[in-house]
């Protein structure tokens, strides 16, 4: 009969050596002996992680954008007004300085006028000019500055968005979705810049990032056709907002306008009154041509309510002094960044002191 498998007992260490006993976890490693002949370098623990950096307040980036002006301005101030009586040739070097910054003739006869009540003949000092500017800014501004009105009666409000190439159309609708969706709206979102398919591929993920519907159609498609589908699609999903992005067009282009008038016309088939909200984006660093853009596009889409945009780059804000005084349309919001929060509802008071380089009550 064949003996049965026995296991060999385990190996037994050496005579006179003892087996070494576990090391419990995180128990610091001795360091080696200088005798032994090797030393140890040890990984270096892991950096940690940097802290965000703080967010800039949107007062600090409002400055900093308008500091062109601002610093074009306060410097010519300076100028003008150091030990020197105020008389004609002042008002007139001065009024000068207010038309090159965009302030625009009216802004700056008003200014002038008010500079000079009570203090011909005398000197005057450079913050009180500073003071004075930045309180006619408010008040040609502050009738403008008014909050977006949705009216919900006639669900979806309708806002159309449109201006020339670049003035950020695409990330100022995602921007006023996060907005409106955080405030517990519904919103759908129409990819009518059918020209690009970077401007479909970048709505898409505002759509995503604020959990509203997106309705697109291949690059190419009949914009107007495509603002018809959209209309529909909010009605049925009970969307509170529909927000329409348009083509990227010069004013002077007289086929694409026509097509902006296409789509106005097509969405009052479903909706007498839409679009409810016609929004014009200004790029704040283009001066003078906003103005040309606000008459023809109002002229052409009804524009109804402005958006400035870039107002963290060298922006010449003037323009919008000049723009509130010749067309009184709503300013409703600025743009002071790329981050999603960078929508900020537009404020007289703090974009007058930004432009006079003066500060801000509260």
């Amino acid at each position: 009969m064949p003996e049965p498998d026995i296991a060999a007992p385990p190996a037994s260490a050496p005579e006179g050596d003892q087996a070494p006993l576990p090391v419990p976890a995180g128990t610091p490693r001795p360091a080696p002996d200088a005798a032994a002949g090797f030393r140890l370098r040890e990984q270096a623990p892991a950096a940690p992680e940097p802290a965000p950096a703080p967010r800039v307040p949107w007062l600090q980036r409002l400055r900093e954008g308008l500091a062109r002006s601002s610093t074009q301005l306060t410097g010519s101030i300076g100028a003008i007004f150091t030990k020197r009586r105020l008389d004609e040739d002042t008002l007139q070097d001065f009024e000068d300085v207010l038309i090159q910054a965009d302030l625009g003739v009216e802004t700056a006869l008003k200014i002038t006028d008010r500079l000079s009540e009570g203090r011909f003949g005398r000197e005057i000092s450079g913050q009180d000019v500073r003071t004075i500017l930045a309180e006619e800014i408010e008040k040609a501004l502050d009738p403008v500055a008014l909050p977006l009105e949705l009216d919900l009666a006639k669900k979806p409000h309708v806002i159309l968005v449109v201006g020339v190439n670049g003035t950020g159309k695409t990330t100022t609708i995602g921007k006023l979705a996060a907005k409106l969706t955080r405030g517990g709206l519904k919103v759908t979102l129409c990819a009518g810049d059918t020209f690009r398919a970077a401007a479909v591929e970048q709505l898409k993920i505002w759509g995503e990032r604020t959990q509203s519907e997106v309705v697109a159609k291949a690059i190419g498609a009949d914009a107007a056709s495509l603002a018809y589908e959209g209309y529909d699609r909010a009605v049925e999903n009970g969307s509170d907002v529909l927000i329409i992005d348009t083509a990227g067009r010069l004013q002077n282009k007289t086929e694409l306008m026509a097509e902006l008038e296409k789509i106005v016309r097509v969405l009052q088939k479903r909706e007498p009154d839409a679009p409810h909200t016609v929004l014009l984006t200004l790029d704040a660093t283009t001066g003078q041509n906003a103005m040309n853009q606000v008459e023809i596009f109002r002229n052409v889409a009804g524009v109804n309510g402005l958006v400035m945009t870039k107002l963290d780059g060298s922006a010449r804000g003037g323009i919008l002094v000049a723009i509130a005084a010749k067309f009184r349309l709503p300013v409703y919001f600025v743009g002071v960044g790329e981050g999603i929060d960078d929508l900020e509802p537009f404020k007289a008071k703090d974009f007058a002191a930004a432009i006079a380089g003066t500060t801000t009550s509260a």
